[in-house]
């Protein structure tokens, strides 16, 4: 992405703050005239003390009011300077703070648009999204920043600096002159040698996120297993390739740096040499003041040039990065597709034909699959992980779509339907349920935001959760991320209670209860069951034994189907499931102790 292509991008974003542009604008005019301030003042000055040297009626009358005349220009002209510069800054900050958040919103709310295939493709881990979010907007912002900021006020005092010493003598405007494009040169040679460095940092930044995140995620499992010194070596192997980039990438910056410095102080002798060969000749309307004044002009016209690198540096930043940040923020391909049917009611029978599935890592997860699911039935599916159950649930609340073959709900196509308004009537429960940040009460609230605190406590109690959650010091404005695993997978139930929605999917419900908690929750799922349309997926053959129908699922192929016993006696998977459970769970043992 060109730099052109990044600041169009970024141009929408600050549009709507147009009126801070132009207070910025002002501003820096302002502020690029008074740095001219100094220059022409030493000129006046060197040239007034220059007049009254050797006279012979000298008089310190003279003296005293050119240097009272001097003091308060130059006093007067720091205080407006220090007003216009407070003004450019804060107006231009405020306008980099406002896009950034912008921005920062725009990209949060376009990927909550995007479908679930997006989030599991190879290079978007959450913490290379992050990375890219992050790194996106900070530098994206910097480039408001410099831009508004920075660049328009430097260049602005370099051209009206060239003006006025184009107007004292054309020569010496035309010296200076020289010198800006081969600052430039050297500038972009610069760039252009660090951007392939820099689109290496932003992968090598990308994977340390990501490198972080999956330990505090995995810590409890490489603490287990003592593979502290394994971790710790791999993220040392990342932050040594990432400090070779890094002082690569200095080295190269010095180089340069120290070049440009080099063509400066060429450039600064060249305006005294020909100034001073200017005055010495006697050359119309040069004096000794304007030794100087070239000096000084010659100081605004490459002082800013020399910032120019470190603008350079940020904007570069921002073309790496705005790739990725803008292939999140202008991408239509990724989001869901929507529908718009929207029935009266539904009854909850779907039916899925051929249906073929891969997942975006190249994952084949689902061959061929056909089955009917009858509204007000309980449907179990039953496999060894791995087989394609939770896949099929994934497609039947429409997070991925089937690569060939069709998915339908009371004889419609699953794409047709509103994408909100279908999940709005299915309820899921997870093996692992996400708990959010907000109180107990906040979490259960997810399953209805405008659910009333009595309709919240009635699913708590559905839910087995009341009685513990009323034990806590702050009860129901406990923090819910301090609750146990269990009581997490209890408010998960809670919200689903609190939805009450006609379809209902069940994924390993009770994983994380003990027996106890499990018989609680299966009596209230039992109740919830009733004239609903349900999808359960557990390896309890409790659970299981009570549905109408069982599609038994190996390898991403449907095996077998029919009524619990009908497919038991057929054999095959799920009797090999069903006998291993009973095992499992000493079953002649516990039936002889029940009955002692």
């Amino acid at each position: 992405m060109g730099l052109w292509e990044v600041l169009r991008n970024i141009w929408k974003f600050v549009v709507p703050y147009k009126w801070l542009v132009l207070l910025t604008l002002t501003f820096t005019f302002i502020g690029s005239l008074t740095a001219q301030v100094n220059a022409v003042v030493l000129d006046r000055t060197v040239d007034a003390i220059n007049s009254l040297i050797g006279v012979e009626n000298f008089a310190w009358s003279k003296a005293a009011r050119i240097l009272t005349i001097i003091t308060i220009v130059l006093l007067g002209k720091e205080v407006l300077s220090a007003l216009i510069s407070f003004g450019q800054k804060y107006f231009g900050e405020r306008m980099r703070i406002m896009v950034s958040k912008d921005m920062s919103q725009a990209v949060i709310e376009k990927m909550l648009t995007f479908r679930m295939a997006f989030f599991t493709a190879n290079g978007n881990e959450p913490g290379k999204l992050q990375t890219r979010i992050n790194r996106g907007v900070d530098s994206l912002s910097m480039t408001v920043k410099n831009f508004f900021i920075d660049l328009l006020p430097m260049f602005t005092s370099a051209i009206l600096a060239l003006v006025l010493m184009f107007a004292a003598n054309v020569y010496v405007g035309l010296t200076a002159l020289c010198i800006v494009p081969l600052y430039f040169l050297i500038t972009w040679l610069q760039a252009k040698k660090l951007s392939g460095w820099r689109r290496q940092m932003r992968s090598f930044h990308e994977q340390k996120s990501n490198g972080i995140m999956n330990i505090i995620e995995s810590i409890n499992v490489i603490k287990s297993f003592n593979r502290e010194r394994i971790e710790g070596d791999k993220q040392l192997d990342l932050q040594n390739r990432l400090t070779d980039n890094q002082m690569q990438t200095r080295k190269t910056s010095f180089l340069f740096d120290g070049l440009k410095s080099f063509v400066e102080q060429i450039g600064t002798v060249l305006i005294i040499i020909l100034t001073a060969y200017l005055v010495l000749s006697g050359y119309p309307g040069m004096s000794i003041g304007k030794i100087m004044y070239h000096v000084m002009l010659f100081s605004n016209v490459s002082a800013p040039i020399k910032q120019l690198q470190r603008i350079f540096d940020d904007m570069n930043e921002a073309l790496v990065y705005a790739e990725g940040f803008f292939e999140i923020l202008d991408s239509d391909e990724d989001k869901e597709p929507l529908g718009s049917y929207k029935p009266e009611k539904i009854e909850g029978k779907f039916e899925i034909r051929n249906v073929d599935f891969t997942y975006p890592n190249g994952n084949k997860a689902l061959h061929d699959i056909s089955m009917s699911i009858s509204p007000g039935k309980i449907t179990a599916f039953v496999g060894l992980s791995g087989a394609g159950k939770s896949t099929i649930v994934n497609l039947l609340d429409k997070f991925y779509e089937p690569d060939s073959g069709s998915i339908t709900l009371d004889g419609v196509d699953l794409k047709d339907y509103d994408t909100q308004f279908l999940r709005e009537n299915i309820g899921l429960v997870l093996q692992k349920n996400h708990i959010f940040e907000g109180s107990i009460e906040d979490n259960i609230k997810y399953g209805n935001p405008s659910a009333t605190h009595a309709e919240v406590l009635l699913a708590a109690k559905k839910a087995y959760l009341y009685d513990q959650v009323m034990a806590l010091p702050e009860k129901f404005q406990t923090k819910a991320t301090l609750l146990s695993g269990g009581q997490q997978q209890r408010v998960a139930i809670a919200r689903m209670f609190l939805k009450n929605p006609p379809i209902i999917f069940l994924d390993e419900p009770t994983a994380s209860l003990d027996a106890v908690a499990t018989e609680q929750i299966k009596n209230s799922i039992d109740a919830i069951k009733q004239n609903r349309t349900v999808i359960i997926i557990s390896h309890n053959i409790s659970q299981i034994i009570d549905s109408d129908v069982i599609y038994a699922l190996k390898n991403g192929h449907v095996e077998q189907g029919g009524a619990p016993d009908d497919v038991y006696k057929q054999g095959g998977i799920y009797k090999e499931i069903f006998d291993a459970s009973a095992r499992s769970l000493n079953v002649e043992k516990i039936a002889r102790t029940l009955s002692e």
